[in-house]
């Protein structure tokens, strides 16, 4: 009789995981809270228009769809568009520089905008190349629930190698002498909430991997991945109870028996964690202050005409990024000057808006936490927008449609850890070993985890990645509880011919 694995949450995590298990045998069911499935990867829907409420920027493309191919997703159900440019970078000062794939372009833009920095640049993609494949190996691909796994001379090598003692920033002024350079090649920690300044330089390798492996689009917005893998589920069986929390889980002797969805007690072999797991440490008995990442405040525009002109994605830096930095991380205040990211699909993808009309995206990174009732900040609301309008869209106040924003005080309300977007922060002692695993707490044998907040962490593909190493961790766990209640039995039946 197969085992029956209970996922609480259709997060990527828990889609992926679910279906990676149905392939080896497992019964799967999938309880989701919500009305949707997809968790952060969501669209924002007005009447004719559609964008991306969370994530945007593609990266890791072949993980993305290697992960998608092992769970049964068919390549012909979803599309890839490759970016080149990837995207560029407005500083207050008038500067731009754009980031591009092919390296002969990238150096050609350095010697134009940053002249004497094409060496540096060069010797960052030779030692990134080599740190990438031994980081891959010996830590996105590796869970560390016995942390012996972890602490050998090998990964202590690849530690020091990574230079995971340094910050992202303090790693990018190893190559470029630059201010401007060393914050467009830290800046991409904020993409799982963490702070150039401090977050350890292991994550230098997402700019790397940027130029190396290139950005990407989703045709249809990222969240258009969400319906591709419902139907995936549907096609494998696997039921997805949507409304359905998990409001109670029943332990004995070490084990989760059993599971409370909407009054009805269903029996469990075994249960996944797909919500933002420091929100429910508690129930797995895990005891540990964790940090959460920053927060944001998004705005999401529906817009008379396209603005052709514009990137589908941009960095706008503010007058000083590290006191934005410091706003946002150490001070926790609504930041003065603030650098934002816009997102402008429409330029590429016709779909997600009614014919000449487009969608527009804006990210401030903010602090997270509740302690700033963002309903108040009207003032700063008011500034973004003419900032928005000024740098970024010129026009916009004027061909706006409809606008909704969204802050941390929304994300806290859906469940993300004290409002924070991306998962608990990325910081050394919350990285690798030090961050919640596949498997939680040994304690309890038979729960297991996969998320934003578990090793390895955000960013989709890196969840899809989690994903599996859940799955492989139930998948080793079950055969091996299956061995041991074989040789139990062996061994009683020789106790009994023993005894004739």
């Amino acid at each position: 009789m197969s085992k029956h694995i209970a996922i609480a949450g259709a997060g990527i995590g828990g889609m992926i995981t679910a279906l990676l298990l149905k392939k080896q045998g497992f019964d799967v069911s999938i309880f989701e809270k919500e009305k949707q499935a997809g968790g952060r990867l969501a669209f924002v829907e007005r009447e004719g228009y559609r964008i991306d409420q969370g994530p945007t920027i593609v990266l890791l493309p072949d993980m993305l769809k290697q992960i998608l191919a092992e769970a049964g997703v068919s390549k012909d159900a979803w599309e890839l568009i490759s970016l080149d440019a990837l995207y560029s970078i407005h500083f207050k000062d008038g500067k731009k520089y754009t980031k591009f794939k092919d390296i002969n372009t990238q150096l050609s833009e350095l010697s134009k905008q940053f002249p004497g920095e094409e060496e540096g640049f060069k010797q960052y993609m030779i030692d990134m190349k080599k740190s990438f494949e031994v980081g891959k190996t010996s830590f996105l691909e590796k869970s560390f629930t016995r942390k012996r796994d972890f602490w050998t001379g090998k990964n202590l090598k690849t530690l020091l190698r990574l230079k995971a003692y340094q910050s992202t920033k303090k790693f990018a002024g190893s190559y470029f002498s630059d201010e401007r350079l060393r914050e467009a090649y830290s800046l991409q920690t904020l993409y799982i909430g963490g702070n150039p300044q401090t977050a350890p330089a292991m994550y230098s390798l997402i700019p790397y991997s940027e130029h190396e492996h290139g950005i990407h689009y989703v045709k249809g917005g990222y969240a258009s991945l969400v319906d591709v893998l419902v139907e995936t589920l549907k096609a494998s069986g696997i039921p997805l109870h949507l409304s359905s929390k998990v409001e109670h889980i029943q332990k004995e002797q070490g084990r989760v028996t059993a599971i409370t969805v909407n009054g009805e007690i269903i029996s469990v072999d075994g249960l996944v964690w797909n919500g933002d797991f420091p929100s429910s440490a508690e129930q797995f008995d895990v005891k540990k202050d964790y940090e959460p990442s920053s927060g944001c405040v998004l705005f999401y525009f529906g817009v008379d005409g396209i603005y052709q002109d514009s990137d589908v994605h941009q960095f706008y830096m503010g007058g000083n990024f590290k006191q934005h930095m410091k706003e946002v991380f150490q001070e926790k205040k609504v930041p003065t000057d603030p650098s934002f990211y816009t997102f402008n699909p429409s330029v590429i993808d016709s779909t997600l808006a009614p014919v000449g009309k487009s969608v527009l995206y804006v990210l401030i990174p903010v602090p997270s936490g509740s302690h700033i009732d963002w309903s108040n900040e009207t003032a700063f609301k008011n500034k973004m927008i003419k900032n928005i309008e000024n740098r970024a869209f010129p026009g916009l106040t004027k061909r706006m449609e409809w606008m909704e924003v969204r802050t941390p005080n929304d994300a806290e309300r859906f469940g993300l850890f004290q409002g924070g977007s991306f998962g608990i922060a990325p910081n050394l002692f919350q990285s690798g070993v030090f961050r919640p695993q596949a498997k939680p707490n040994l304690d309890l044998e038979n729960v297991y985890a996969t998320g934003a907040s578990i090793h390895p962490g955000g960013g989709i593909p890196i969840v899809m990645q989690s994903a599996k190493l859940a799955a492989n961790q139930i998948i080793h766990d079950f055969a091996h509880h299956s061995s041991a209640k074989d040789v139990n039995l062996n061994e009683r039946l020789n106790e009994s011919i023993s005894s004739l």
